[in-house]
């Protein structure tokens, strides 16, 4: 019987978890999008918020999150958005998903 609550127990955690990072990816993708639109203008703004987001540490994501409830964009959230995005992984995915589907 104890293992059962157990387990229910790290579910309901996991299930917490995997809640909160949903938010804040979604919060995260308000700050993104307008920094990315400022820095790269033209380019899709959805997709390539995806692959800015899903290449963020936890710790940037963090950050972006926080930022998400500015009025305009900051030089140090646009810094990170532009680190971020420059990074080979990030490119990589605006190059397979963020810019591709655009491209053909």
């Amino acid at each position: 019987m104890q293992t059962g609550l157990a387990c229910a127990a790290l579910l309901a955690l996991s299930a917490c978890a995997d809640m909160q990072d949903q938010l804040a990816r979604d919060a995260a993708r308000s700050a993104v999008r307008p920094a990315l639109a400022e820095n790269f203008p033209g380019i899709p703004l959805e997709p390539a918020s995806d692959c800015v987001i899903n290449n963020a540490s936890a710790s940037e994501l963090t950050r972006l999150a926080l930022a998400a409830g500015q009025s305009t964009v900051s030089p140090q959230t646009s810094a990170l958005v532009v680190e971020i995005a420059t990074r080979p992984e990030t490119i990589r995915c605006l190059a397979t998903d963020g810019l591709a589907p655009f491209l053909l």
